[in-house]
């Protein structure tokens, strides 16, 4: 998408009720498709939300995300035999994103070893007052996540032997969930904060502080330059599905060596 392009329901041509069945069905199907591209997941829930009234705009952008996906059919998502069973979990919050009701968008990236097996980009239900409530907001909906991951690993008889590792990238939201002392500016999240210390002293998660330009998680809460944008696909794990055999291979190693050093760096 383009990032000077606000999408707002207002301040374009609306669509004829001929054109908005149009746009509907197309939206439809771009959801479908998330299911293995991850990379349009963002943009896809941002243009869903006006399917009530679509305008000239949100067609536009839809189209433009129809033209990225010809030009990239090759990106799928590769899972290794030798994969390890651990939980790697990055989440992200970008504040006040929409313009029409100034609701925070949180996302979250969940890889068992090195390959993506969840993802999240969602509206959060309340209006925050800061970029510190977001992003702690986000973390108890992450922990959710995760708690549903480790039960569903265990009906599948694989124990689970060590916390999940979380990735943040706000270090307030990180000193207040291991800040046992409530006070007056945590009281309106004081739910949230009893979620999230039980999981870290029951030792479900491990919470780690990562950089904001090796946060995973802000390909699904906000509009990333060119750059940006490649460099987040590249690490989610995608390879060209139409590489032969020994050059996926390849490209798999350069990946996983690449994240096994991110991941010994922050966790040593």
């Amino acid at each position: 998408m383009d990032n000077l392009v606000n999408l707002s329901s207002i301040g374009s041509v609306p669509f004829t009720d001929v054109h908005i069945h149009v746009y509907r069905r197309l939206i439809g199907r771009l959801m479908y498709l998330t299911n293995t591209r991850p990379d349009i997941t963002f943009f896809v829930h941002q243009l869903s939300q006006f399917l009530d009234k679509p305008t000239i705009a949100h067609y536009n952008a839809a189209i433009r995300i129809l033209k990225y996906i010809k030009g990239a059919l090759s990106p799928g998502l590769f899972f290794p035999s030798n994969n390890l069973a651990h939980l790697k979990v990055f989440c992200d919050s970008d504040w006040g994103t929409c313009s029409d009701s100034r609701q925070s968008v949180t996302g979250l990236s969940v890889y068992l070893g090195n390959s993506l097996i969840s993802w999240k980009s969602n509206k959060q239900g309340t209006i925050s007052k800061s970029s510190c409530e977001v992003e702690y907001r986000a973390m108890a909906i992450v922990i959710c996540e995760i708690q549903w991951l480790v039960y569903l690993r265990q009906d599948l008889k694989v124990p689970f032997e060590q916390p999940s590792l979380l990735y943040c990238d706000n270090d307030s939201a990180r000193y207040i969930a291991k800040n046992p002392v409530f006070h007056e500016r945590t009281k309106h999240i004081k739910i949230d904060c009893h979620i999230v210390r039980e999981k870290l002293k029951k030792g479900l998660i491990h919470l780690l502080l990562t950089s904001t330009t090796e946060q995973l998680a802000d390909i699904y809460t906000k509009v990333l330059g060119h750059l940006s944008f490649k460099n987040i696909c590249f690490k989610l794990g995608f390879i060209n599905i139409f590489f032969p055999t020994c050059a996926v291979s390849e490209d798999m190693n350069t990946r996983l060596i690449y994240q096994d050093q991110i991941v010994r760096r922050k966790k040593y």
